[in-house]
């Protein structure tokens, strides 16, 4: 407001100046006719006559000057003031005169279509930026010096399980991403209960000239699990030929000297000694072989010879095969799969023959498995009535297990063939009740081929 007054001074007054100097160019007429009138060298009313034609050419004068510069400054001006408050769409008139206010109009008509332009610029890469966020998979955020949210994308309100309303402006404590703020770039870290592990990637901007910091996690649990098991296979690879090298020889030797034995001018006590102890070290090489050909298989596992699979007779078909306890097998939907059934069966079982040992060493209740179908595909369930899951980190680790005579290879062979056909397989602790649940989400044979 006070712009604008001082504006409409500025244009009062440059009129007055026009104005003032139209009367001082007029002042040697005046004077002439005053004095030619008081030397009675002219009549009164030939004077007043011609003061007053004076007068009118005074005024058309100065109304001429005014539309003729004050005007086009005004006009000028006002596009000027339009520009400065973001309206991009007044033109000066006159840019195509050939004297200076033409080319004045002209440059500041330039500059207007300029702005224009790179306002459009910039909505449409704001409009871009925000759809960009929109659709990103990693969680960004932005805090300010004071370390308070100020921007976050859709994947990041999903990690913190809030609606924009209740992060946006709240502090990175309130928030539990306050280390984040702390620690180095290109660090490790996951939020407890998920098992996700994301990668840390930390940038400096300016906003206003003020200091913000950028956040944002990539997603790095399958490409470390699968370093991970790129370091299992080789570690199997290697043992297993070591092993399977000496195995061979200790069992052949066993056995050598077991046929030679009942030669033997010994004692029946040292005879028998001698075959118990035989046939350990024959039985134990035997075993250790089979443990070491499971890993081995592990470590060799061939890719997938797909093909359109029905999900429902698959699972009919495993659920059929355990006979140790009742298995409910809920009806789904029909779903068609692009997989190797060979696999997929062998996954299942897998998956089911442990939820069937849950549930027998707790009191032997009934295991249930169900299909669904979404947009992300095929998701099927396992659910137990045992004990639950005691320590969920490292359920997909080889040579980890928790029952006595297990191997450990069942679940990472499980969790292969499932990323083999660009699936995925969860373990968790049911929240209905004691117990665990599988889950297994595999894509639809059109969604893989799309």
């Amino acid at each position: 407001m006070a712009y604008e007054k001082q504006l409409r001074r500025r244009k009062r007054s440059a009129i007055r100046r026009v104005w003032l100097f139209t009367l001082l160019l007029s002042l040697p007429a005046f004077a002439f006719t005053a004095f030619f009138l008081v030397e009675r060298r002219i009549e009164l009313t030939p004077a007043l006559l011609l003061i007053v034609a004076l007068l009118i050419y005074l005024a058309l004068t100065a109304s001429a000057l005014v539309e003729g510069l004050v005007r086009p400054l005004q006009t000028l001006s006002n596009v000027v003031s339009s520009l400065r408050e973001g309206d991009y769409s007044f033109r000066a008139r006159g840019s195509g005169s050939p004297d200076a206010l033409g080319e004045l109009a002209g440059e500041i008509n330039a500059l207007a279509d300029l702005m224009q332009k790179q306002r459009v610029r910039s909505l449409e890469a704001t409009a871009l930026l925000a759809r960009i966020l929109e659709v990103m998979h990693a969680p960004l955020f932005a805090f300010d010096r004071e370390n308070l949210l100020q921007l976050v994308n859709h994947a990041g309100l999903n990690l913190l399980g809030l609606s924009y309303g209740r992060s946006f402006g709240r502090s990175a404590r309130e928030l539990g991403l306050d280390e984040l703020l702390t620690v180095p770039d290109q660090t490790i870290h996951s939020f407890p209960p998920s098992p996700t592990r994301w990668l840390l990637r930390k940038a400096v901007f300016r906003q206003d000239g003020v200091p913000h910091t950028l956040l944002l996690l990539a997603d790095v649990s399958q490409p470390l699990q699968e370093e991970e098991q790129i370091a299992w296979k080789r570690l199997i690879r290697v043992l297993g030929h070591e092993l399977s090298n000496s195995l061979a020889p200790i069992k052949s030797i066993a056995g050598s000297l077991l046929a030679r034995v009942d030669g033997m001018n010994v004692d029946e006590t040292t005879l028998r000694d001698f075959r118990r102890g035989l046939g350990v070290i024959g039985s134990r090489a035997d075993s250790l072989h089979r443990f070491v050909q499971s890993y081995r298989m592990l470590a060799q596992l061939p890719p997938p010879k797909l093909q359109p699979v029905a999900i429902g007779p698959l699972l009919e078909r495993v659920v059929l095969l355990e006979q140790r306890l009742p298995v409910e097998l809920d009806p789904g939907p029909a779903a068609t799969l692009n997989a190797d059934p060979d696999q997929l069966e062998q996954m299942f079982i897998n998956l089911l023959r442990n939820a069937v040992d849950a549930s027998l060493a707790h009191g032997a209740k009934p295991v249930r498995t169900s299909w669904s179908r979404g947009d992300a595909g095929v998701v099927v369930t396992i659910e137990d009535r045992g004990m639950g899951i005691a320590n969920t980190d490292n359920l997909f680790v080889p040579f980890y297990t928790t029952k006595p005579a297990g191997s450990g290879v069942g679940l990472v062979l499980a969790q292969q063939v499932a990323r083999a056909h660009g699936g995925e397989v969860r373990l968790v602790n049911r929240e209905d009740g004691e117990g665990a649940r599988a889950t297994v989400q595999l894509p639809l044979a059109e969604r893989r081929s799309a």
